[in-house]
């Protein structure tokens, strides 16, 4: 009899094992990782629902030769074992969360901790780790259109509450990619900031790196961080620093004035209450593309890809630093940590909506 229990105890463990297993296994066959395209005659974009990631978009120079901006891989496995978060929507929320914890409503949440001991984009398995269903698809036509949808639980990477998320990628014109992401809590209290990874390069994904192009930001402060790149909580001017873009500048000319490159949370100052402001503009005068980036989002993470090293890309292609440069438009990094930052925590009842509007023009 004093047995008895140890040995229901072993027998508990097989079957909860083997359920386990079967679950895994069965969940595997539904895993369907597969690519999708959308053409509208002008440009076409590839997406995965592997993190809902873009995986390349062809636009012509002003030659009218195509070519591909977007730095990604040639196998939609290698993004499986992606660092770089190539192309990816991270969340549940993205950019970092100091000591990888917040309090909520009197609770306090411990997160998972993928950066020393901070969280980064969602911790080690977060959105951009994760496969998506697809809902909706047009391939071409009039508006072509993908729509990803993601059921995120109850403690996942240690965040509170069941979330329902949708992104839609869109081309809505000529040269024009609009992503829609969404998302609404079911039962619980919880922060939510998503955004779209990819690195561009306006010249070609293998035409060497970003420097020479110019940027524009429209935002006059920024978060500045500590050495970790935790917010410190303040809100700095840019004026007299290399962090001021408000005029089109080539990256290269202020670049140097920084330890590793551009990797912070731009303030923006569209204005309050508008839907949709302008972000960022981008040009490569080689080729003749730019890009304009408007959003609903407060912030824009500009980043230079400074710790890209040694990629091994599409194509052959080798990614070093500043292949590419990322505009993640956000809620400011670590606001669930900061009182004094626009909030990120969605409520049930409410509706998390994020926009973003790619337009690109091509100058003759």
């Amino acid at each position: 009899m004093s047995k008895s229990p140890a040995v229901f105890h072993c027998f508990i463990t097989i079957i909860f094992s083997f359920v386990l297993l079967w679950g895994c296994v069965s969940a595997s066959k539904h895993e369907d990782v597969k690519i999708y395209k959308l053409n509208n005659g002008h440009f076409s974009v590839k997406l995965t629902n592997w993190g809902a990631t873009i995986i390349s978009l062809l636009l012509p120079d002003k030659n009218g030769k195509h070519a591909d901006v977007v730095l990604g891989y040639d196998s939609v496995n290698t993004y499986k074992n992606d660092t770089t978060y190539f192309g990816g929507i991270v969340g549940r929320v993205a950019n970092r969360i100091g000591g990888a914890q917040f309090t909520l409503n009197g609770t306090h949440y411990k997160l998972d901790a993928n950066e020393n001991n901070n969280m980064l984009h969602g911790g080690h398995r977060g959105f951009s780790d994760v496969v998506w269903k697809v809902t909706k698809y047009k391939k071409n036509g009039k508006k072509p259109h993908i729509v990803f949808t993601y059921h995120s639980l109850d403690g996942e990477e240690g965040f509170p509450g069941d979330l329902k998320v949708k992104v839609t990628y869109s081309l809505v014109g000529k040269y024009k990619l609009s992503v829609k992401m969404e998302a609404k809590p079911r039962d619980k209290a919880t922060p939510v900031n998503l955004a779209q990874h990819t690195y561009w390069n306006l010249g070609g994904h293998n035409s060497g790196d970003i420097l020479s192009q110019k940027i524009q930001i429209f935002g006059s402060h920024i978060t500045p961080t500590d050495a970790n790149l935790i917010p410190t909580g303040k809100i700095v001017t840019v004026k007299g620093t290399p962090y001021d873009l408000l005029k089109p500048t080539v990256i290269k000319s202020k670049i140097n004035g920084l330890p590793h490159g551009y990797d912070i949370n731009y303030v923006l100052d569209g204005e309050k209450g508008k839907k949709m402001n302008v972000a960022a503009i981008v040009w490569d005068e080689k080729s003749g593309r730019s890009m304009k980036l408007t959003t609903n989002a407060p912030g824009v993470q500009f980043y230079t890809g400074n710790y890209i090293e040694n990629s091994k890309g599409k194509h052959g292609c080798v990614y070093q630093a500043h292949a590419g440069l990322c505009l993640e438009t956000q809620g400011f990094p670590d606001s669930v940590n900061h009182p004094n930052f626009p909030s990120e925590i969605v409520n049930p009842g409410q509706h998390y909506k994020h926009r973003m509007l790619f337009a690109f023009s091509i100058d003759k």
